[in-house]
């Protein structure tokens, strides 16, 4: 299997930040990405935090575009392309290999539920060959909480044994720690790298042969969570990962909507209101909740050290 070139570490599934006609915002996306890029974080832009499946194939690949043309290095992006529809996961994978993107994460198709491995198999088969390009490196993405559909031992066993180049690993975002160490029992030391989909889990990731996380949060804590994949055979990891479960307890609790309370976070940090709209059908937070945010936020000595506002 390709291993030189793979991506390690920390990745943020970027927030996408829209203008008033809810177009996508290019100015402050360009700014935020390279901002996180400062902060030794890699973009998995069009996650699901990036509210992807609310953009279409033509403005995420017009994105993609923008960042390249703004020289943000894509040797450490891996964006999403997986779509239920065939010719759109392999129109968007083609267009991020062209590019040089180091991955793509690719979501099952997640609309008919109860699908067989089989059908997936042939999906994701389907898109390796029609895409047909050797530096192909496609993550797959498991999300049961929000696709359901969701990838299997025996599918990876499947793809890696006809697709070894192409298949490389995964994000696991079931949110099951047992879940992921069966991943990484099985695969790991065949060279099939297991991001997690949260830093909570981040430290035991690395411990059990992991290659890092594709987290949320990572969008608002890129350098902390960076300093403990780096750092996670040190005395006092245990005790940074401590800090990080703080930080996603307070922007991912349960009484705000994650992709808002990070978009409101940003706002409140770069001093830009702007960062606050979401796309419809999501909602932005209130304006009790956002005081309520700001005011944990501070109270537990939070920071965007750099962040600074974007003109627009």
């Amino acid at each position: 299997m390709k291993t030189a070139s793979r991506i390690r570490g920390v990745l943020s599934p970027v927030v996408t930040p829209f203008k008033a006609d809810l177009s996508p915002d290019t100015a402050r996306y360009v700014a935020h990405c390279k901002w996180l890029q400062s902060q030794n974080c890699g973009l998995a832009v069009f996650g699901t935090n990036s509210e992807a499946n609310s953009l279409s194939a033509d403005e995420r690949m017009g994105l993609l575009d923008a960042l390249v043309e703004a020289g943000v290095d894509t040797s450490r992006m891996m964006p999403g392309t997986g779509c239920c529809s065939i010719t759109e996961t392999v129109k968007l994978t083609a267009h991020a290999v062209k590019h040089g993107c180091a991955g793509v994460l690719m979501l099952p198709p997640f609309y008919y539920k109860g699908v067989s491995d089989e059908g997936l198999y042939r999906h994701y088969s389907e898109v390796v060959q029609r895409v047909g390009d050797a530096r192909l490196q496609i993550y797959l993405y498991h999300i049961p909480p929000i696709a359901v559909v969701g990838i299997t031992t025996k599918l990876v066993e499947r793809l890696l044994k006809d697709y070894p180049g192409a298949i490389a690993g995964m994000k696991d975002s079931s949110g099951d720690w047992n879940n992921t160490k069966l991943f990484l029992d099985a695969y790991a030391k065949q060279g099939f790298d297991v991001f997690v989909g949260s830093e909570s889990f981040l430290l035991a990731n690395m411990r059990d042969g992991g290659v890092g996380t594709i987290s949320a949060t990572a969008n608002v804590n890129p350098a902390a969570i960076d300093k403990l994949y780096r750092e996670w055979k040190n005395s006092d990891a245990d005790a940074q990962q401590a800090s990080l479960n703080v930080v996603r307890a307070t922007v991912g609790n349960s009484k705000y909507l994650m992709i808002a309370a990070l978009k409101q976070a940003i706002a409140i940090y770069a001093d830009d209101p702007a960062w606050s709209r979401v796309r419809p059908p999501l909602v932005e937070l209130t304006a009790a909740q956002a005081k309520s945010l700001e005011a944990e936020l501070k109270a537990i000595g939070f920071g965007m050290p750099g962040l600074v506002r974007t003109a627009g």
